[in-house]
């Protein structure tokens, strides 16, 4: 997957594209992506994605933008995981956000990238103020011959895919009902770092994951697997929080312990799936308080993949298009 951060002055061969924000990548943007590279492939051209960064909500408004699902990184796999062939990065500042309607159509996807087919949500609106609309858009697709086609909502269940609704069950601790949103567990990549080895005088040693997430959608205690270390995915139970017991800042942070596990590990980049939540966090009285709720939570987790390795795979999800 080709990835620049600026849109071209003159594209170099038109494209099939789709813009959006793409947070999570989940049911709803994968069917706009299958779709988009279904119309590629009957054009003969290269499927792009044009995107923006910051989140346009995150640059107007820092402190009241949603958290993010993923990060650019992981939002880039996931888009090259769904067969995009190219990704157009905008940054979001001041200067692009007073764009005309009619200057983003014809600077931006016209000269810039060539777009033949474009397709967009059944809400989409771009250009300063938020001034341009789907109409306008389909509009000067009929004067300038490209074609301009609305993608409707899906459903999973009767509930619209959204990225607001997978925050919802996030932040209600809902892992189940967000992975049937987003089509696969939730998970936050990052490479492992040296932390303070509180864990490991606790006797739970942990892989410390740096995050990207200043504010990530969830918090508290979860059964997870880890990806990235061996073939297979390593089953453990990890905290995410700002551990109110023994630390001082509230910055959040990411422990995974691995079931019998020993190696060292440090600088290696892995992925963290979250399957199920046990608790939130919780301030104890003392260090002996919390050590034995850890290995508390460590048995739970270790039944939470006993009984589900006896458990077949009963899920029935229904998605459509709405």
């Amino acid at each position: 997957m080709r990835i620049s951060r600026t849109i071209p002055i003159a594209a170099d061969t038109p494209v099939a594209l789709t813009i959006g924000n793409f947070d999570g990548v989940h049911l709803g943007h994968q069917a706009m992506l299958a779709r988009l590279s279904a119309a590629a492939r009957e054009r003969a051209l290269p499927s792009c994605v044009m995107t923006f960064e910051p989140h346009p909500r995150e640059f107007f408004a820092p402190d009241q933008a949603p958290t993010r699902l993923t990060s650019l990184r992981e939002k880039l796999e996931l888009l090259e995981r769904a067969g995009v062939d190219r990704v157009h990065i905008c940054r979001f500042n001041f200067d692009f956000a007073k764009t005309a309607p009619e200057d983003f159509i014809e600077r931006l996807l016209q000269r810039g990238l060539g777009a033949r087919w474009i397709q967009v949500g059944d809400d989409f609106r771009f250009g300063a103020r938020r001034a341009g609309d789907f109409s306008m858009l389909k509009a000067a697709g009929s004067r300038c011959g490209f074609e301009v086609h609305a993608m409707t909502s899906v459903t999973v269940d009767g509930v619209r895919v959204s990225s607001t609704a997978v925050r919802e069950r996030l932040a209600a601790g809902d892992m189940e009902g967000a992975q049937h949103l987003l089509g696969r567990p939730y998970s936050i990549s990052g490479r492992i770092v040296h932390g303070d080895g509180f864990g490991r005088q606790l006797g739970c040693p942990t892989a410390n994951v740096l995050m990207k997430h200043n504010r990530p959608p969830v918090a508290g205690i979860f059964a997870v697997e880890v990806h990235g270390l061996d073939g297979a995915a390593l089953p453990g139970v990890a905290s995410l929080g700002v551990r109110p017991t023994v630390a001082r800042d509230a910055r959040p942070c990411l422990e995974v312990h691995l079931f019998d596990f020993n190696r060292d590990i440090y600088g290696r980049h892995i992925k963290v799936e979250f399957l199920h939540k046990f608790r939130d966090e919780e301030k104890y009285a003392d260090v002996e308080t919390l050590k034995r709720q850890i290995a508390l939570d460590v048995e739970n987790a270790k039944r939470y993949f006993a009984a589900r390795d006896k458990t077949p795979n009963t899920t029935n999800r229904k998605t459509r298009n709405g």
